[in-house]
């Protein structure tokens, strides 16, 4: 007990032994000690020491601790003890005061610890077990020490914790955990657990997380709450952020509506708290990730209509537009809105009807681009106005043509500031930054769009008085190419960046724009002497701009300006610059350091004002048009010639395609239509057979009752007549059952005549079809359909047969009914039934012969009818040889478009071979002594020949 109380503070005489001499004896007491007090007094005694003397504390005591929580389990005190001596050995909070070697040393030393404590996962298996325990004093240090371990080598430690059975979902239980403390810690080592690791995510996701989460940030107030939801809302991030799966889960299970709460402020919105301001932060980051532009279309579009159908794009356009809100808060809502709203028609056109509360209302677009163009706003607030502003023009054809209307003659208001006048404010303004962010919106306004484009050109700007007003255009190209006071504004390297980018937009893929640009005389000198001249580093990016604005007059020329057709262009570009020149400032813009961060997201976010030079949507041009240009400023007009032939040949055969399509198009509907007409006849067919066997059953109830009768007559025969009376009986029998028998041929008769009118239809049916089919070559399609008709109709005509065969027989019987009863009437007295029953049976023979003669004519009907599929089929046959025909006219088509592919291609490869052999000899020659006329001489003599000519016809 003496030791103990030397290591709790006790006073011992005598020399007192060094720490690391008291971790050994309490190591060996933990060790080897039989009584749990003694072990429990050293573990206790051992982390008092574990922050003192961390690390003789964890290279001697890690194992025996680790012991400890695998054999004393029934003891939570010694449990609690040794989990706290391990968080402190591991931990590297405590280090904060330190400098920074310390620190850094500290930290090497928490994760070589966890190396060692995680190099058998049984040891993490155990702690996931540990913290099962309901003890305070079990749980909540385990929280801590896992959490420590996430933080060190939080990669290996989510490995094991993934593969343990259970893991994740014995986290999840801390969540629900009625202390706030444990709760607390518990929301802290899951957002270290899902760092990083998308199944994790998953899991915890699917353990109903999200519930939870919301839950708790409800209790603690939403934005109002502190410390904790603040780590819910870290915790939400991490779960949600590129992961698709656990996005779609969320919004399919309806928590997007749960968000719209958080956003509800007052009218008071003086006096926000830092932790709130933190909150709202966290929130609109949330929202922003489920509408990311890095998500896929799919996903960003649901979850746009869902939150514009919750409300909650109304209510963050309510803090957009309230008063009082901080800066940063507001610079975060416009980001915010800006994703929920791009490309989605239905938002923007919600956010365009949004008013400001002023007096009079003005439109929100109008109140942020004032924002915008002021240079007093701070940098990163005008950055998202930008952003905003290129978010709702973003596939918003109908936005783009509204602002594009503001700044045309016939609606421009006097009295109301609009859109389109700010962009022009700030585009010619002494700020360089307006000058930038007016040029790129007013771009976005022209992206994709030819019609906004040409309307554009219509815009008139009145300089100064008692001067004609000027194009819009015309004023953007003075800026660059003038040399008065607004260019010395100009020269500014981000003010002709804009600039340019605003020029390359707006004619791209304009030929009328590309012509007025070219119509002003003094652009394409100024462009080729801005490339031509060698500028330093800051001028390079200007120069490649220059390049691209030229090239694009290049590729988009339609040539309706005599001096500046595309062959004069390139002429020009070869005398004054070079093509290989060209090309090379051509790569500056591609090159420049700035170009790969503007092409990484849509969002323009710069750490200065001086690096803001590129827009998103423009490097996406440049990609799509720098190797375009660079083909046709190297190509020959006899190139262009023999592409602008393949490409007429192409579309003739494009034409030739299409119309083959329509045609099948129209086969395919025909045969869609012959198909439901045969479907309707098997129909047809299904309940003729229908009847059919009605008729059969009851001509087999004629057959049964006439053997009934055949029975009773033989036995008459065989007997004597004893009298008068009984003769009479019979023949009155008889005369009952021919008259039963009469009136069954009667019906039969009704049902032949139906059966007659069945066929008829079905002989007009055929018909039809069969002048369908012969105006239509609809291949095997068609004759399948009529292979199946005729095998009905042969189904048919044997059925027709068979009953024909019925009657027939039917026939022969009665007439011996008939002869076995007149010799039964010859034996008795005659009566005047008897004669009546005779006549009655010579009309029904009369009327068995007319049926008959109708089923021998139904026969020939069919033979005709066999006849005519022989026809159909040859019609088929026919139609299906000219369809084969079609088919291989169009391959051979294909084939030849193909060969003067191959055959364009090598001629351009044996026209490179020769240039280069020729360059290669001239360069010979050159080294030779002899003298050589490079091309360029030889246009400048020529040139000098034609003037002498003319001077002399002149004298």
């Amino acid at each position: 007990m003496q030791f103990f109380r030397g290591v709790m503070g006790g006073q011992i005489a005598g020399p007192q032994p060094s720490g690391a001499e008291t971790i050994q004896k309490l190591c060996d007491r933990v060790a080897s000690s039989t009584l749990l007090e003694d072990r429990r007094d050293a573990v206790r005694a051992l982390k008092s020491l574990s922050k003192k003397y961390r690390m003789e504390v964890g290279t001697q005591a890690m194992d025996h601790l680790i012991n400890i929580l695998q054999t004393d389990r029934s003891d939570s005190e010694i449990l609690g003890y040794a989990l706290d001596t391990l968080y402190n050995i591991i931990c590297n909070d405590e280090e904060e005061e330190q400098d920074e070697n310390a620190q850094k040393g500290a930290d090497d030393l928490g994760a070589q610890f966890t190396d060692k404590f995680i190099q058998d996962p049984e040891h993490i298996t155990l702690l996931l077990t540990l913290l099962e325990e309901f003890d305070f004093h079990v749980r909540w240090p385990g929280v801590k020490l896992l959490t420590a371990l996430l933080k060190n080598q939080g990669v290996q430690v989510q490995g094991i914790i993934l593969v343990s059975p259970m893991g994740v979902s014995r986290l999840m239980d801390l969540l629900a955990d009625s202390r706030e403390v444990i709760r607390n810690d518990g929301l802290l080592l899951l957002q270290q657990l899902t760092k990083g690791n998308a199944a994790i995510q998953k899991i915890v996701a699917f353990e109903n997380a999200f519930e939870r989460l919301l839950d708790i940030i409800t209790e603690e107030g939403s934005s109002d709450g502190g410390i904790v939801v603040e780590d819910c809302l870290l915790l939400l991030l991490n779960l949600l952020k590129n992961n698709s799966s656990n996005q779609n889960f969320f919004k399919e299970g309806s928590y997007i509506q749960r968000m719209k709460p958080w956003f509800e402020v007052g009218d008071d919105n003086s006096g926000w708290s830092a932790q709130k301001v933190t909150n709202l932060h966290l929130m609109l980051q949330l929202v922003r990730v489920m509408v990311s532009p890095v998500n896929s279309p799919g996903a960003s579009a649901s979850c746009q209509k869902s939150m514009y159908q919750c409300g909650l794009l109304q209510q963050l356009c309510t803090i957009l537009m309230a008063t009082g809100v901080p800066a940063d808060i507001l610079t975060e809502t416009i980001n915010t809105v800006s994703e929920v709203i791009r490309g989605s028609q239905v938002n923007q056109d919600y956010f365009a009807s949004v008013n400001a509360p002023s007096n009079p209302p003005r439109p929100a677009i109008v109140v942020l681009l004032m924002s915008m163009v002021n240079e007093r706003q701070p940098f990163v607030l005008r950055c998202a106005v930008l952003y905003c502003f290129q978010c709702f023009l973003y596939k918003n054809q109908k936005g783009q043509g509204e602002i594009v209307a503001t700044l045309l003659p016939s609606t421009i208001d006097a009295n109301s500031i609009s859109a389109g006048q700010l962009l022009c404010g700030g585009l010619f303004s002494a700020d360089s930054l307006s000058n930038w962010c007016a040029a790129v919106a007013l771009a976005h306004a022209l992206q994709d769009n030819l019609t906004q484009k040409e309307q554009l050109l219509r815009v008139q700007l009145a300089t100064s008085l008692g001067k004609p007003p000027v194009s819009l255009l015309q004023q953007c190209t003075n800026i660059l190419s003038q040399g008065d006071k607004i260019v010395r504004r100009g020269s500014k390297v981000q003010t002709r960046v804009g600039l340019l980018m605003l020029l390359c937009t707006w004619i791209s893929n304009c030929p009328i724009a590309v012509t007025h640009f070219l119509h002003n005389q003094e652009n394409v000198p100024f462009l080729t002497a801005q490339i031509s001249e060698n500028l330093g580093e800051d001028e390079r990016l200007v120069q490649g701009l220059c390049a691209l604005l030229l090239g694009i007059c290049i590729y988009y020329n339609d040539n309706s300006l005599e001096n500046y057709t595309k062959e004069k262009l390139k002429q020009l570009i070869e005398k004054r610059i070079g093509k290989e020149n060209f090309v090379e400032k051509l790569g500056f813009i591609t090159k420049h350091e700035l170009y790969s961060r503007a092409a990484q997201k849509p969002q323009p976010v710069f750490p200065s004002p001086e690096q803001m030079l590129f827009d998103h949507e423009f490097t996406k041009l440049v990609k799509e048009l720098e190797g375009v240009i660079t083909k046709a400023v190297h190509k020959s007009t006899e190139e262009e010639k023999k592409e602008e032939e393949v490409k007429k040949t192409l579309e003739q055969h494009d034409n030739i395609v299409t119309q083959y399509k329509e045609l099948i198009r129209e086969q395919d509907a025909q045969i869609q239509e012959l198909k439901e007409q045969a479907a309707s006849m098997a129909s047809q067919n299904e309940q003729m057979q229908t009847t059919l066997t009605q008729q059969l059953s009851q001509i087999q109830q004629h057959k049964d009752q006439y053997n009934i009768l055949k029975l009773k007559l033989g036995k008459e025969n065989q007997s004597q007549p004893t009298s008068q009376g009984e003769g009479s009986q019979m023949n009155g029998l008889q005369t009952e059952e021919l008259s039963q028998l009469r009136e069954e041929l009667e019906e039969l008769r009704k049902q032949h005549s139906l059966l007659q009118t069945q066929l008829s239809d079905k002989v007009a049916l055929i018909s039809t079809l069969k002048s369908e089919a012969a105006q239509t070559a609809d291949g095997p399609a068609g004759g399948s359909d009529n292979t199946e008709l005729l095998q009905e109709l042969e189904a048919l005509r044997s059925q027709v047969q068979s009953q024909s065969t019925e009657i027939t027989q039917l026939k022969t019987e009665r007439q011996d009914l008939l002869r076995k009863a007149g010799a039964v009437s010859s034996d008795t007295v005659p009566t005047s039934d008897g004669s009546l029953d005779a006549a009655k049976m010579a009309e029904l023979e009369g009327r068995l012969a007319a049926q008959t003669s109708e089923t021998e004519r139904l026969e020939e009907e069919l033979k005709r009818l066999s006849g005519s599929r022989a026809e159909l089929e040859q019609q088929l046959a026919s139609s299906t040889s000219t369809v084969a025909i079609l088919q291989t006219e169009r391959s051979k088509l294909q084939t030849e478009v193909q060969e003067s592919k191959k055959e364009q291609d090598d001629l351009l490869m044996l026209l490179a071979d020769q240039d280069q052999k020729i360059h290669s000899l001239k360069q010979k020659l050159k080294d030779l002594g002899e003298t050589v006329e490079d091309e360029d001489d030889l246009d400048a003599r020529d040139q000098t020949d034609d003037d002498d000519e003319e001077d002399e016809d002149e004298d």
